[in-house]
Parts: structure tokens; C-alpha cells; sequence
């Protein structure tokens, strides 16, 4: 794949318009599978809430996965991203019913050598940040 963006069309501050990420225990489970981590805070209610969190939780490296989604569906090529990094501020809690999102929005914050922009992200769940100092390097076409 290549990426699809051009690097001549974005500018500092170029906005990517914010999407949202559904998660249900469903995706928990299947994560937990993928993961090898089936640390029962991410699927047992009663073991959540039995250490003090409110709920079910979603581990941090799935958080931090459907930012790296996030801008790979943007710039249409996975390979294109060149680093990535995020600290995890709150989690994601996943209620039984009706799940949970993740609302994700970006914005260019510079650009650089070599077809290189870095992208700051912002990631929320119920209006409060889950992802801070969330950026990406990306390399654009």
C-alpha cells in the first residue's frame, strides 16, 4: 500500500476530522485472544469493580490501537506511519450494556524532512481524555 495523502496538500494545523470507535466486551474478549493479556479487569464485572474500578476496563494497548487506526485509516497505508506513542490518561470503561466509545480527532503539528508530518491526536471517552501526548509521525506521499 501507499499512503494517499499528499504532503504538499497538508499544512501545519490541517484538522482530520474526528471519528468514533464503538467497544463492547465483544471486542474486549477477542483482544484478550489476540493479546495473550486476560487480566480479568477487561472482561470479569465483579473482578473490576472488586479492585475499585467502576466497571469492566479496556486494556490501554487497545485504546492505544484504534489511535494507531485512527491514522492509518487517514493516510490509507499502515506502513506510512513511522512512529507512535501515547500516555494512557484514564481508561476506557466498558459497561455491559451499550459498550463504550472512543471519539478520536487529529491535527498536523508540524511538518518535516522527507514527507514526514507529525500528527497530534486527541482520544476521548465520555468527555474525558484517554490518550495525552498521543502523536504520530507519518509519512505522506
Amino acid at each position: 500500500m501507499t499512503a494517499t495523502v499528499n504532503y504538499a496538500d497538508v499544512e501545519v494545523g490541517t484538522e482530520i476530522p474526528e471519528r468514533a470507535y464503538q467497544i463492547d466486551r465483544l471486542n474486549l474478549v477477542m483482544y484478550a485472544g489476540a493479546s495473550g493479556d486476560f487480566n480479568p479487569i477487561h472482561w470479569r464485572e465483579s473482578f473490576a469493580k472488586s479492585v475499585g474500578l467502576p466497571d469492566v476496563i479496556a486494556h490501554g494497548m487497545y485504546t492505544m490501537a484504534q489511535g494507531g487506526r485512527f491514522v492509518t485509516d487517514w493516510v490509507g497505508d499502515p506502513g506510512a506511519v513511522v512512529e507512535y506513542e501515547v500516555r494512557f490518561s484514564s481508561p476506557v470503561v466498558v459497561p455491559d450494556e451499550g459498550g463504550a466509545t472512543v471519539v478520536i480527532s487529529g491535527k498536523v503539528e508540524k511538518k518535516l524532512d522527507d514527507n514526514k508530518v507529525v500528527v497530534a491526536l486527541t482520544a476521548r471517552s465520555d468527555e474525558q481524555k484517554v490518550l495525552t501526548r498521543a502523536k504520530a509521525v507519518v509519512r505522506l506521499v
